[in-house]
């Protein structure tokens, strides 16, 4: 995953958890409505942004962002929430990561 990739998987997922967290604040924690229209903004700009990595298949950008997706994830968990991953979380993370790498990085004969 080239340098660029990661900066903007890693800026997409921020904003996704960000855009989802919005939303959980408004109807799960009671927040303001508005919480919830911020949120519909950093959806936006998180797809607005998986459009910005290179890949000939949106499907294979999609499926190697998800292991950002879950590392970020745990890191939200672990810097907004509170909770620190185990290591359980850790390995599964790091066996996302890898499955990301292979199927962005990986061989194309087509």
């Amino acid at each position: 995953m080239p340098g660029a990739g990661l900066f903007v998987f890693v800026a997409a997922a921020l904003c996704e958890i960000g855009g989802c967290f919005a939303f959980w604040a408004w109807l799960r924690l009671g927040k303001s409505p508005l919480w919830a229209a911020g949120g519909v903004g950093l959806l936006i700009l998180f797809a607005w942004l998986l459009t910005r990595v290179e890949s000939a298949a949106a499907g294979r950008t999609f499926a190697a962002y998800g292991g950002v997706y879950i590392c970020a994830s745990l890191g939200w968990m672990w810097a907004i929430e509170g909770s620190r991953p185990d290591r359980w979380d850790l390995i599964g993370a790091l066996f996302c990561i890898v499955g990301s790498a292979v199927i962005l990085l990986g061989p194309r004969t087509a």
